[in-house]
């Protein structure tokens, strides 16, 4: 899988995958999928799930959206639903929400494909991978608030947790929704670029989303939080694209190429 133009400026290169992939065309398609099929399987997962369970996802939450806060509110009144949420999605409620949101990990499959230049799969091959996909991102933002926390150690701890957590996860999502057809070693720039960003990202989200979705609310009612979050989301799926696309293009430059058996050695 040579990448055309080895020999020209890295930052030639990486302007035509962007270019290429559709930067900004594929973030805003997964912020999309993210925010109609991704956080409607989260509100009908925590009204089956046991207390511990939600008071972890709104742990999650909380990181994101600050402490207080009218957004926040709502989220608290969703997981607290118990039993009346139970009987608002009952169970052909969730697993329609759980077959909606594998547009998501497809979205996210074809991302990887178009930055990796490769075909579609054929679909008996990746129906399942989208499922899998699906539980494992669903178990990560689970135990988000204990990494970040360090398991009580604090940021000292927390924050290499979050990173090698967000760069494994990551890695194996290009792995599986590539369906194994690129070795691990060429994906992890890719891995590293995203897992870096997405967490650097989340940090700085902290000190300012909080308040913007505050604002608002208070400028234009609910309808300006749905805004202030598409908006995070598309910035964060921006990230993503970004680290995936360009780490197929570091993957084939020069010395890490060959390191990682993607360029051929000079002759001679």
């Amino acid at each position: 899988m040579a990448f055309p133009g080895l020999a020209r400026p890295l930052v030639g290169r990486i302007g035509r995958q962007l270019v290429s992939v559709g930067l900004l065309d594929m973030a805003t398609r997964l912020a999309a999928q993210a925010f109609l099929t991704a956080l409607p399987l989260l509100f009908a997962i925590a009204s089956f799930s046991p207390q511990a369970v939600r008071d972890e996802f709104r742990r999650t939450l909380r990181m994101l959206l600050g402490g207080s806060g009218p957004v926040l509110a709502q989220v608290d009144e969703v997981y607290a639903g118990g039993d009346q949420a139970r009987e608002t999605w009952g169970a052909i409620g969730v697993l329609l929400a759980v077959v909606s949101a594998t547009a998501f990990s497809r979205a996210l499959q074809r991302l990887c494909e178009r930055s990796w230049h490769l075909p579609r799969s054929g679909l008996r091959s990746v129906v399942w991978r989208w499922a899998a996909w699906l539980v494992v991102w669903i178990t990560a933002l689970l135990v988000q608030g204990m990494l970040r926390d360090g398991f009580g150690a604090g940021p000292v701890l927390g924050v290499p947790l979050q990173l090698a957590a967000s760069c494994l996860l990551w890695w194996w999502t290009q792995h599986l929704l590539l369906v194994g057809r690129v070795g691990w070693l060429p994906l992890l720039p890719g891995a590293l670029l995203t897992g870096f960003g997405v967490v650097l990202l989340s940090v700085v989200s902290g000190l300012w989303l909080p308040r913007s979705l505050r604002m608002s609310v208070e400028r234009y009612g609910p309808l300006g939080s749905v805004f202030t979050l598409l908006s995070w989301l598309i910035l964060f799926f921006t990230t993503v694209v970004l680290g995936i696309a360009v780490g197929y293009v570091i993957a084939h430059d020069g010395a890490i190429g060959r390191r990682l058996g993607l360029v051929p050695p000079p002759s001679g």
